[in-house]
């Protein structure tokens, strides 16, 4: 992104004079210089000081195949050869020492500044930017509940893009070179064949950009295949540029139209919601209008203010500081635990990135780039490479290894080391041995979840393909369970299931586990979306097909942060369906949810931080309609561990050297194994409950 090396060379000494015609082939470009300046104030400022995104990012990746796609033009109509090999180990010579900075930069601030729970997560990016696949890495976690849901801000997001760019940087090459030797075997004219090229791939990516957007905006925002098109247009348009003659006054109107509508784009649209898909060509057709602008050489031109030599010398460490703003954004808000910088804050985060930036490219970019000894043999700049990788890649995999050291030790641990909620029960002995750690282990409590051990299969396997996915069994498995057990829910109830799994191991059970996360099982389904009302009505059938002995519920919903708490919509309705068929139901209170992440505060502050101990009644009410509910349906039975959650009526963050929860609403596994016992005998005293 903002790549100074495949903008058109600066002349040095005197500059070369310039036409005023539009479409003029010309050696330098000042106002598409000072377009990416502009281009990176805007993501910087909206990201420091609005919390949006400005649609900044897609005119970058316009900038940056419109100067590829000029550059490879000239090399083939001037007859030269491509050399690939070369172009590849220039161009990542020249990105990778900046990146290498960067990311050394943020591995030694998540020692510093970020609490234990954020380095695994940073630690996989890490890698991910360094090769370039951070989007994907993105993309998975957009679709991964527990990631999307509970994960903070990285500092390593912004790579997203740049591994777009990597990727296209690799692509577009080979583009170039079939279209080279389809030309000479065919006869046909190189411009118009790469025309045709790019509009296919531009239509194609366009319309799967718009169709992917609405079907799932989240993981087109970082689909490389989405973008395509805004690549293919930067191309387009330099193929298109120099038989594109428009009088002066129209490029003045096109170059002041250009500007306010890439400045416009970010206040008007949201671009974190409705991007790609069709909204991206706003910006990316604004940059289009002023690139065709071009030099107009009036006062009143748009090219005057951006051809503005300030402008044009931030645009050369534009990479720079597009690499270096995110990371110290992040940390400050990290450090001051702030959800956003204020005007003064964000002014002087700006003017930092901005220094260290111009004093990255002047000391290690500059010089790198410029070297003629280096640039002599394709190997020194391999060379150069492989040492930036190898920076980068050794203490990543020295982190990497001493946390898996400590979590190994950790889980080497005996159980009386963890005692959890045994803590809190009648008759327990203190055994935790001196300097036993808490579990689970900061560097991994996000995956503290729950995993079956097989797929449903055969008869097991429930018709609609989406449930079946979400299936899977544990227990006994051989044919000789004594009984079928069902979970079935969202994501509480998925860290449920550890205890229901614990006791059908004790009673000689099949447990089958069917999960619609982010989706209230029992629920009244016509306020619902339609991934969660038709997991219910799916799920429904499958419970009454298979017609288990018991199914385990949530039957409440609690609120982030306030008391409120209310019996699952249309809850005892639902229940009926099953105890009507002579399936036992289980319903299970809700846990509290907090706005603060628990391990993170325990972390941070310390597990005996006021800070981090919530008071139960601010965020449950003192009675719960679980109470009343199913008070006449002799197969339904309810039950409350509150307790054992929040002793004392305080939720804190750790009880008996287990943290209680994995973010902020849900309650790890590891503790719910320490209740699974409690929670077995809180059955057992039921009426009509037999184990």
């Amino acid at each position: 992104m903002l790549l100074e090396t495949m903008s058109p060379a600066k002349p040095r000494g005197r500059r070369r004079a310039v036409s005023p015609v539009a479409g003029e082939s010309r050696k330098f470009l000042p106002e598409v210089q000072g377009l990416r300046a502009v281009a990176v104030l805007m993501v910087v400022a909206y990201h420091v000081w609005f919390g949006r995104i400005s649609g900044g990012v897609d005119i970058f990746l316009l900038i940056s195949s419109f100067l590829l796609t000029g550059q490879f033009v000239r090399k083939l109509e001037s007859g030269r050869a491509l050399e690939l090999g070369q172009y590849w180990a220039h161009l990542f010579k020249r990105l990778l020492p900046l990146i290498a900075v960067t990311l050394l930069a943020v591995l030694g601030a998540a020692r510093l500044f970020l609490p234990s729970s954020a380095w695994s997560g940073v630690f996989k990016q890490a890698w991910a930017s360094l090769f370039y696949y951070q989007n994907w890495f993105l993309a998975a976690e957009s679709v991964d509940y527990y990631a999307t849901d509970h994960s903070l801000a990285s500092p390593l997001q912004h790579f997203w893009s740049l591994s777009i760019q990597g990727q296209i940087f690799i692509l577009w090459p080979l583009i170039f070179a079939g279209a080279a030797l389809a030309a000479k075997r065919w006869q046909l004219r190189i411009r118009p064949l790469l025309v045709c090229s790019f509009g296919a791939v531009f239509a194609l990516s366009l319309v799967f950009s718009i169709v992917t957007t609405q079907t799932n905006q989240s993981f087109a925002y970082f689909d490389t295949r989405t973008r395509l098109w805004e690549f293919a247009l930067g191309s387009l348009l330099a193929l298109a540029l120099p038989y594109l003659r428009f009088g002066r006054q129209v490029r003045i109107v096109m170059g002041w139209v250009g500007v306010v509508a890439m400045l416009s784009c970010g206040l008007i649209l949201q671009v974190g919601q409705q991007f790609p898909g069709c909204m991206a060509l706003w910006p990316t057709l604004a940059a289009a209008f002023i690139i065709v602008a071009g030099f107009t050489d009036s006062p009143r031109g748009a090219d005057r203010f951006l051809s503005w030599k300030p402008l044009v010398k931030l645009g050369d460490s534009s990479y720079a500081l597009y690499l270096f703003h995110w990371p110290i954004l992040v940390i400050f808000l990290i450090v001051s635990d702030q959800q956003q910088a204020g005007p003064f804050s964000g002014l002087v985060i700006i003017i930092v990135a901005m220094v260290a930036a111009a004093m990255a490219t002047k000391y290690i970019d500059t010089p790198l780039r410029r070297n003629k000894w280096i640039e002599k043999k394709r190997r020194r700049a391999v060379t150069v490479i492989a040492v930036c990788v190898l920076l980068v890649a050794a203490p990543l995999a020295t982190g990497q290894s001493q946390v898996r050291a400590a979590a190994e030790a950790a889980g080497a641990q005996v159980p009386s080391d963890n005692p959890g909620a045994l803590t809190l029960l009648p008759g327990y002995v203190d055994k935790v041995s001196e300097g036993a750690v808490v579990l689970p282990a900061l560097v991994g409590i996000i995956g503290d979840w729950p995993k079956y051990a097989a797929k449903c299969e055969g008869v097991d396997t429930p018709e609609s393909e989406a449930l079946a996915k979400k299936c899977t069994q544990d227990g006994v498995l051989d044919g000789s369970a004594v009984e079928n057990v069902i979970v079935v829910g969202n994501s509480h109830a998925d860290h449920l299931s550890g205890a229901v799994r614990s006791m059908a191991q004790v009673n000689g059970w099949k447990v089958t586990k069917i999960l619609g996360l982010g989706c209230v099982f029992g629920a009244d389904t016509s306020g619902q979306d339609s991934r969660c009302s038709a997991f219910n009505d799916e799920a429904e059938q499958y419970i009454l097909k298979m017609q288990p002995d018991r199914i385990f519920t949530i039957a409440t919903k609690t609120t982030e942060s306030t008391p409120d708490e209310e019996l699952v919509p249309g809850y005892e309705d639902s229940i009926r369906t099953f105890t009507d068929a002579g399936i036992a139901v289980v319903g299970v209170r809700d846990n509290p949810r907090f706005t603060i992440d628990m391990p993170w505060c325990a972390d941070s502050k310390g597990p005996d931080s006021a800070e981090c101990k919530v008071p139960l009644d601010t965020v449950m009410p003192a009675v719960s309609q679980l109470d009343q509910a199913g008070a006449d349906n002799p197969l339904f039975f309810p039950v409350d561990m509150t307790d054992l959650i929040c002793p004392e009526s305080v939720c804190a963050p750790v009880v008996g050297n287990v943290h209680v929860y994995i973010d902020n609403n849900h309650v790890s596994q590891t503790y719910w194994n320490t209740m699974a016992s409690e929670f077995a005998k809180r059955l057992s005293v039921q009426r009509g409950w037999s184990q």
